[in-house]
């Protein structure tokens, strides 16, 4: 609510992104945008195509981070 006690739905921030680029991807996993291409590739870290661009969706770095952290806690 603001001041004024209205509801506010968004803020002056833009909002979160729904969909990252890979170079965005990789930042948030802190690696190089060739390591995350092979990541895609092997089917290690979800993506889409939309129209000619590769999107990655923004919960995807932290799905395959959670993947990694349960394998490395079985083996």
């Amino acid at each position: 609510m603001d001041e004024h006690g209205t509801l506010t739905l968004f803020t002056a921030e833009a909002p979160a992104p729904v969909l990252l680029t890979v170079e965005e991807a990789a930042r948030c996993l802190r690696i190089g945008r060739t390591t995350c291409f092979a990541l895609i590739r092997a089917g290690e870290l979800e993506s889409l195509m939309i129209g000619g661009l590769r999107r990655v969706p923004a919960d995807a770095p932290s799905a395959y981070l959670a993947r990694r952290r349960a394998e490395q806690r079985a083996a």
